[in-house]
């Protein structure tokens, strides 16, 4: 089963991440769909789940990522904050970060230095206007 995730924008050009308290790293919020649910439901309920956000209509996908750890792809959408809500208890994520592209990719870099991670925060940063393309960064 696939997986969706998102970068979340503030008005301000911010974005919003999550803290993974298993695995300890900061991360995009999302997951894996289930059975019969929808993008647009699944992504709706994961941002739910992790963040205690809700999003607008505006979902622009701008990337396909194979993870080994999950033995599947997932869609990666820039969107926009609607609204904050409160974060339920009881799931994997502890809270969220909000923070500028730069910060975000800084804090990546010294927490688990995690290339695929990287290059979906630069890639985010760069299609919402909020990082230069500076060419590939590999």
């Amino acid at each position: 089963m696939g997986g969706v995730h998102c970068i979340p924008l503030l008005d301000n050009g911010n974005l919003m991440m999550v803290w993974d308290r298993e695995e300890k790293v900061l991360t995009t919020i999302g997951g894996r769909l289930e059975q019969n649910e929808t993008i647009e439901d699944g992504l709706d309920r994961e941002v739910m789940e992790e963040a205690g956000i809700e999003l607008t209509e505006i979902r622009v996908p701008f990337a396909s990522w194979f993870w080994k750890e999950s033995n599947g792809y997932t869609i990666y959408f820039l969107t926009l904050v609607k609204r904050i809500c409160e974060i339920p208890k009881g799931y994997e994520k502890t809270g969220y970060v909000i923070m500028n592209f730069e910060t975000a990719l800084d804090m990546i870099k010294n927490i688990e230095g995690r290339e695929e991670r990287i290059e979906i925060i630069r890639r985010a940063g760069i299609l919402s206007g909020n990082l230069k393309d500076e060419g590939n960064s590999r």
